[in-house]
């Protein structure tokens, strides 16, 4: 009754400003306004930042060692490998790289790498160009052309070849394998004797010839298995949109999916081309281990750097082992060369790809 309205709004007016300076305080800092010490209501708050740190850091750490480890193993192998060739290649009274003959074990050591080299490369590329189309079209019949249910039983075979092992197929090519391959070989120097490569007077048999086409038989479910996943992740629009347009069946794969699977294409075939290179034992009981250096691949001959290491090491002496393990050497070079080389090559693909994108 007695109270003066304009003391009332002052007090209502303060009061207001309270509530909102409270309300104000409490959106800013993101805590309850009854208390700036309670967690909000019904959580939701962020991971410890030191948890979360502990976790990412261990798994990045785990991660880099695990990548590193693979180059300390590759330095630590060179490592041994150099140390062990070069007191061999100093004894050497001929030079390594062209010498073509071996006698590391006399007491004068005379060794060379030239014809291990030779072989092991000849027989590794005429390996791949028989196995190599072969693979693609077993690849391409198995992801667009074959019915599931003979797809499936098919690709699951050619894996399993990969499963045999070295000596199976050494032993399977030296017995079994070598008369049709002598016989077909005498077929091609009676009618294609002016062909260098298929010249000679024999005897034919355990030839490159022999040891390349069971090298291809070895490559064959690697390049397959790997294309024919390659092949399987072309983008459905794309082979949809080929077909739309018109295509035949071939055109499609021919426009869609062969470029799409190239670069997969490129390093199946390098990891196929890995494997022949290092083979050992199938070429050790297929060759004709000879020191020449000869194109001819259809009379006895031939020898790889693998195929030459199983042999000679059960008799070699100390610089004997040597020369073996400097032999080894190269071929470890070899194959570093061969998969910087793929690397390349799938990079400026890939990036060549990105850019047209």
């Amino acid at each position: 009754m007695g109270d003066n309205p304009s003391s009332r709004s002052e007090n209502t007016t303060a009061s207001d400003l309270g509530v909102t300076g409270r309300h104000t305080r409490g959106a800013g800092t993101g805590v309850s306004p009854s208390s700036h010490d309670d967690p909000p209501i019904g959580g939701g708050g962020a991971l410890p930042k030191k948890a979360r740190f502990g976790m990412e850091a261990g798994f990045k750490g785990l991660s880099v060692a695990a990548g590193a480890m693979v180059l300390v193993i590759i330095v630590a192998i060179a490592i041994f490998l150099i140390s062990k060739a070069v007191p061999a290649i100093r004894a050497d009274n001929e030079n390594f790289l062209t010498f073509n003959q071996w006698f590391p074990n006399e007491t004068e050591p005379r060794f060379g790498i030239a014809v291990l080299a030779f072989g092991t490369v000849l027989t590794s590329i005429i390996a791949l160009l028989v196995a190599v189309p072969i693979a693609l079209g077993i690849a391409l019949f198995l992801s667009h052309y074959a019915p599931k249910r003979l797809a499936t039983p098919l690709g699951f075979v050619i894996d399993l070849l990969a499963a045999v092992p070295s000596v199976v197929f050494g032993l399977w090519g030296r017995d079994v394998f070598m008369e049709p391959v002598r016989e077909f070989s005498g077929w091609l120097n009676k009618y294609f004797s002016w062909i260098p490569i298929f010249g000679g007077d024999g005897p034919f048999g355990r030839s490159v010839l022999l040891g390349s086409l069971v090298l291809a038989i070895m490559v064959l479910p690697i390049v397959t298995s790997l294309s024919r996943e390659v092949f399987r992740q072309t983008p459905g629009m794309n082979e949809e949109a080929a077909l739309a347009l018109g295509s035949t069946k071939w055109e499609m794969i021919r426009t869609a999916v062969l470029p799409y699977g190239k670069p997969g294409v490129i390093a199946a075939v390098m990891l196929g081309l890995g494997r022949a290179l290092g083979e050992t034992i199938a070429l050790a009981m297929t060759l004709g281990i000879v020191f020449n250096i000869s194109f001819n691949i259809i009379e006895n001959g031939g020898n790889s750097i693998a195929a030459n290491i199983a042999n000679a090491f059960g008799e070699a002496n100390e610089t004997g082992r040597g020369a073996l393990i400097a032999s080894g050497l190269v071929l470890f070079a070899i194959t570093l060369v061969v998969n910087m080389a793929a690397r390349a090559i799938i990079y400026r693909r890939r990036e060549f790809r990105d850019s047209a994108a």
